[in-house]
């Protein structure tokens, strides 16, 4: 198609034209020299090759390798990119302070508030859409792939972006992330992609452009800004900065600039020992910047490895070590799990599947520079994950980019990785409140605050009525079912006050309550609890956000099933207060049974119920609920509409109907000491339900008060309890609030799991009523320890633990 601009009238560098394709569908690369003049800070002591190669490497990084364009997923996903850049290419409009119509980035009043958030966002995205177009000309399969027009679009772009806006002498406004991460990254990118038609004046000045935004003072701490994932966004872009400048100084600066990443913190933003993800300073965000920072120290360790910048040193397996640790407990079956996405809940055309699937991709990336052991894991798990996801596969994902569709099916036709099944564990993540329950059919996950964790984030207008996701959420999904939970426009339409699981006032909260970016904490230290790796006892001191609301929740997570306590519920704003027991989303027109105590109840849009001294109950098709002391239980099917737009200022305004099921216990107005316990048996049928609930002595409830909370599994072997103050329940008597679960083994030994979730205990000492003849082992924390006709632990100081689980084992005597 013929250019809507005049032709550049500048030398093209490397004498080199479009590029062409190579017999085997992927794009050749040119090779000739260039002739970039050294731009300030420019070393001459690294050779033109070495940037060359680098360039090449990232290229390939940007748009995959390896594959045939006419092949799916990749024929769509090229023809998708191809329509889209042809759009943006066809709209495409230079004008004073736009280069669409209505997309202006000329703030009349360029400050740093909520208005002039949008006006840099516009900037941003202005570039993102020139790489976009970039990437259509440069990749195979497209119909725009060499394209002159499109090339010229881009060249045309960039000049007027610089001359307008993204320059030396522009000062700041809006959003600090669109000026030193969003446009540096997508200029970068846009300049490796497009290289051989770039004039050497204009590389000089993009980079120039780069250094005035994200100068080199930006990486002088790690605070602020610049930490977690910012960081490796912002390493990122002078990364490529340096590579496409030719200046080494810069890749040495970001590269070194990383190294603040890799250790784990005790507090604020990064990784912690216990796996934990905070950015934000108290936000769990391991599928959100947690990935972001995966993908970006991924991509820079697969960069410079080889080079003279190559990243190295034990931090690096630091950062290999949270693959297992961090970020594989909250994927599964190709989700990745929505308490830990904090904000991108809320964001239209994604998903928990979605979010996963660029994950999934960056692990096999990350695993090329593993060891042998490691890489041969990663790839069992993550193509178990692309065999299991029935609801949204990664490679039907559209929106997928080619380098991660890439390594997805590289994968997933290697016959030589036997996929791994889902691992049975528990595990707890007290430094961010949340904790991962795994079975081999079905997983659990649990999302709580406290004073440590926001409640919730709200920030750029997103996430207005998440509230309550940190008030005892318990978030469920079967191996074979349930998977589209969380995925099928929920977030719209579902009720704010009703997720699963949690305790809360119907007290009405304003969108954004708390404040943007207030990200506020309850006054609440007792959140957490104790695992042995299989089975938990998990607890939150629940405060209310803006709400007087005070309770003692407690789940014990056992094999088939999760015991789940409510206690001490009290409030007094003048409304309601429930515990939602489950709200299953059912689509557009799902209309499963409900059974209450053996009863069979209406399907009909509408119809609510209550039911007196329910003993159990059962949604067909997904999962059993045994009320083991009767409960007043409430039920609801309806029909609730919505739309993006409500819960994100950048989402769309069209409304969304979609069908819930929700089961409830209303506590009643101002409640003063309510309770509840009920047991959740995902996936059971409705005959396992009930013969469950006749089982009389399957399970014990030992204690369900504001002091203790505690069960008694014989089958098991277990006892848990959560000690909210010092006391006795049964064999265990604790000196100060404490977490404690017991196991009972049949070789005739135990296991005592001890922690302190309130991190305020100095000393403690843990008294079991049993028969132990020798402790077999014990960590330093356990000063002394008595056996004999009961089993006395002595405990130093825990408040240095974070509450981390003690292990004990001993032999019974």
């Amino acid at each position: 198609m013929p250019s809507p601009w005049p032709r550049r009238t500048f030398l093209h560098a490397a004498g080199g034209g479009a590029l062409a394709l190579g017999l085997t569908g992927t794009l050749a690369h040119p090779s000739g020299a260039s002739e970039v003049p050294a731009v300030a800070g420019t070393s001459t002591s690294t050779s033109d090759a070495e940037f060359d190669a680098l360039r090449d490497k990232w290229r390939d990084l940007v748009l995959g390798t390896g594959f045939s364009p006419t092949a799916e997923p990749f024929r769509t996903i090229l023809g998708t990119l191809g329509t889209t850049a042809a759009g943006y290419l066809a709209t495409m409009a230079p004008a004073s302070g736009s280069l669409w119509p209505g997309r202006s980035w000329a703030d009349p009043e360029p400050d740093l508030d909520a208005e002039s958030y949008a006006f840099s966002a516009t900037m941003n995205d202005a570039y993102n859409r020139l790489r976009t177009m970039a990437e259509a000309y440069s990749q195979p399969g497209t119909g725009l792939t060499g394209d002159t027009a499109l090339r010229d679009a881009v060249l045309t772009g960039l000049d007027h972006l610089y001359s307008e806006v993204y320059n030396e002498h522009t000062t700041r406004y809006g959003n600090w992330y669109n000026w030193q991460i969003g446009a540096p990254q997508a200029l970068m990118d846009t300049c490796v992609l497009m290289y051989d038609h770039l004039p050497a004046t204009r590389i000089a000045d993009y980079c120039r452009a780069v250094d005035a935004f994200v100068p080199d003072s930006v990486f002088a701490s790690y605070t602020g800004t610049s930490t977690g994932a910012n960081r490796v966004d912002l390493c990122r872009g002078v990364v490529l900065r340096g590579i496409v400048g030719k200046d080494p100084a810069k890749i040495t600066l970001a590269s070194q600039a990383l190294a603040p990443v890799f250790p784990y913190v005790t507090s604020g933003d990064g990784f912690y020992d216990d796996g934990s993800f905070v950015q934000h300073r108290n936000v769990p965000y391991i599928g959100g910047y947690g990935a972001v920072l995966h993908d970006g120290v991924g991509r820079l360790l697969a960069l410079l490895r080889g080079s003279h910048w190559e990243v190295t040193g034990p931090g690096t397996q630091l950062f290999l070590d949270t693959i297992e640790k961090a970020v594989a407990p909250f994927i599964y079956n190709g989700l990745i799990m929505d308490n830990v996405s904090s904000r991108g809940v809320s964001r239209i055309g994604t998903n928990e599947h979605q979010r996963a699937h660029g994950l999934m991709a960056t692990i096999l990336l990350v695993g090329q520079g593993a060891s042998p052991e490691e890489n041969a894991r990663w790839r069992a798990m993550v193509k178990g994950w692309l065999q299991r996801d029935y609801y949204y596969p990664a490679l039907k994902n559209p929106g997928l980019s080619l380098i991660r569709a890439s390594l997805l099916q590289a994968l997933q036709d290697d016959t030589s990785v036997k996929a791994a099944p889902e691992p049975v564990e528990h595990r707890l993540f007290p430094n961010m409140a949340r904790a991962t329950h795994r079975r081999r059919d079905w997983a659990a996950s649990f999302s709580m605050a406290s004073n440590r964790i926001a409640h919730y984030e709200f920030g750029n207008g997103e996430h207005a009525r998440g509230y309550h996701t940190g008030a005892g959420w318990l978030s469920w999904w079967g191996g074979d079912f349930g998977l589209e939970q969380y995925s099928d426009a929920y977030w719209p339409t579902v009720d704010p006050y009703r997720l699963p699981g949690i305790t809360a006032s119907r007290k009405p909260l304003a969108d954004g309550e708390g404040g943007n970016w207030g990200q506020p904490m309850p006054d609440a230290a007792w959140v957490g609890g104790t695992t042995d790796g299989e089975y938990a006892a998990v607890g939150q001191h629940l405060k209310g956000l803006s709400s007087t609301l005070d309770a003692r929740k407690s789940w014990f997570c056992l094999d088939d099933s999760v015991v789940c306590l409510g206690a001490g519920i009290t409030a007094k704003d003048g409304h309601a207060v429930e515990t939602t027991v489950d709200n299953r989303a059912l689509g557009a027109t799902g209309a499963p049974v409900l059974t209450v105590d053996g009863r069979p109840q209406p399907v009909a849009q509408g119809w609510t119920a209550t039911f007196d001294d329910a003993r159990w109950a059962h949604i067909a098709g997904q999962a059993g609920y045994v009320f083991p002391a009767g409960v007043t239980l409430g039920a609801v099917r309806e029909e609730r509409t919505g739309s993006w737009r409500d819960i994100n200022t950048g989402g769309s305004p069209d409304p969304i109907t979609r069908r819930y099921l929700t089961l409830f216990t209303d506590h009643g107005v101002d409640p003063a000491g309510g309770a509840y316990a009920y047991v959740l048996l995902p996936g059971a049928s409705a005959r396992a339900t009930a013969h469950r609930s006749r089982d009389r002595g399957w399970l014990r409830i030992l204690a369900n008060s504001v002091s203790q909370q505690g069960v008694r599994v014989p089958k098991l072997g277990l006892t848990a309890v959560n000690f909210w103050s010092a006391g006795t329940v049964e064999r265990l008597r604790t000196s100060a609030p404490a977490s404690v679960l017991v196991r009972e083994h049949r070789n005739g030994t135990a296991t005592l799991v001890v922690s302190d979730p309130a991190r305020q205990a100095t000393s403690l000492e843990v008294l079991w009523n049993r028969r132990v003849t020798k402790v077999l082992s014990r960590p330093a924390t356990v000063t002394a320890a008595t056996t004999g006709s009961s089993l006395k632990l002595t405990f130093g100081d825990l408040t240095g633990q974070a509450g981390a689980p003690q292990r004990i084992t001993v032999r019974l005597g």
